[in-house]
């Protein structure tokens, strides 16, 4: 059974109403929160391995690459095999490439997580154990190495005679800790004197009140907003950089956020940022239902007859027309949850609340960036 419903929506500006906003809800938060220090970041690092150890769920004769690395990999430690790579089977044996992210500050020794992906035709990779697997940064060199028993998190795959089953992902695994640090990123702080802090989201104003609550702490001139994503501050020595992060890190502000609202018409979700405001606007809802119902019948044919057995569809339509159209006006100035407790009042369905958003946006009403996923 499939409904389709139709939905009309008629939008209008009425000037003669009253505003009746309330005041935008504002809350401060960490500078730690809202900033990166310039400098201090993660770096991604990747390797192609070899899992084994599998229950016949590895890679069929198809995955060349698998026998020939499993050939390198008996060649480098003294066994010979003489025979064509084709008509070796490895099916214990899959090829994966792993992925890793080297934290700031990892320091030579630690241990990092590690994800596998199959890369050739494997079932599964339960059961399984990395080989020594070097992971290499953007620079061609070695910052870890890998190795360990591969966990899948519960997924599995099973097959019989005509059925299968499977839960979750079979040919991706991770091993907790599964890398060894071996190379360290050097990572400078105040370089040249200055220390370069960097919004996550660009803000004029918030970068404004990110330097002028520092400034209120070191005093002025110490810090500047060099540009919406940048904040620059003074320091008198390189050393004193980790000295007055902690304390900076801990001051509050209060940023700027934009009033957004987010729509995903696939699954009908809609996030509301809490300072979207609408115009005055009046919203008319009415509804009209159709419903299709394909029932599917055989037609057998007469015996001993040349026809075939056929599935034949068997539709019905059935229209429902909606309750009486309701008209709604919308205060100027409301906020979140007057909007959205004003439209639930109505019946307004998420699907529905879509096209009523995005109605108010093309009439102006909204005082938001809508944005359609």
């Amino acid at each position: 059974m499939r409904a389709i419903s139709t939905r009309v929506i008629a939008v209008a500006a009425l000037a003669s109403l009253v505003l009746l906003g309330t005041p935008r809800g504002a809350e401060s938060a960490r500078i730690k929160d809202i900033i990166d220090v310039e400098g201090v970041r993660p770096n991604q690092l990747t390797g192609y391995g070899v899992v084994v150890g599998l229950d016949g769920t590895g890679d069929g004769q198809q995955s060349l690459f698998t026998v020939q690395s499993v050939l390198s990999m008996l060649r480098r430690r003294g066994v010979t095999i003489s025979v064509d790579p084709r008509q070796i089977r490895v099916k214990n044996a899959a090829a994966v490439v792993v992925t890793a992210v080297l934290p700031p500050f990892a320091r030579s020794g630690n241990q990092i997580d590690v994800q596998l992906s199959s890369i050739g035709d494997a079932k599964s990779l339960r059961g399984g154990t990395l080989v020594l697997t070097p992971l290499l940064g953007a620079d061609q060199q070695v910052y870890a190495v890998a190795q360990g028993a591969v966990s899948l998190g519960g997924g599995f795959s099973a097959s019989a005679a005509g059925a299968s089953a499977t839960k979750s992902h079979p040919t991706v695994g991770v091993i907790t800790g599964g890398a060894i640090v071996e190379r360290e990123v050097p990572v400078t702080l105040g370089a040249e004197g200055k220390l370069r802090l960097s919004l996550r989201q660009a803000d004029f104003t918030t970068a404004s009140r990110v330097a002028l609550a520092i400034n209120g702490y070191l005093g002025d001139g110490a810090a500047d907003a060099v540009d919406p994503a940048t904040v620059e501050i003074r320091l008198a020595g390189a050393e004193q950089a980790m000295a007055l992060l902690p304390a900076i890190e801990t001051l509050e502000v209060m940023p700027d956020r934009r009033a957004r609202v987010i729509v995903n018409e696939r699954t009908g979700t809609i996030i509301m940022g809490e300072g979207v405001r609408i115009a005055p606007v009046a919203i008319a809802h009415g509804s009209l239902q159709i419903q299709v119902k394909t029932d599917f019948g055989v037609s057998q044919p007469a015996p001993f007859s040349s026809g075939r057995t056929v599935v034949v569809p068997d539709s019905t339509i059935t229209v429902q027309e909606g309750q009486a159209q309701r008209l709604a006006v919308l205060r100027p100035g409301i906020n979140l949850g007057q909007l959205v407790g004003g439209l639930n009042a109505l019946g307004v369905t998420p699907q529905d609340l879509i096209a009523v958003l995005q109605a108010i946006k093309s009439a102006g009403a909204l005082d938001a960036e809508l944005e359609i996923m």
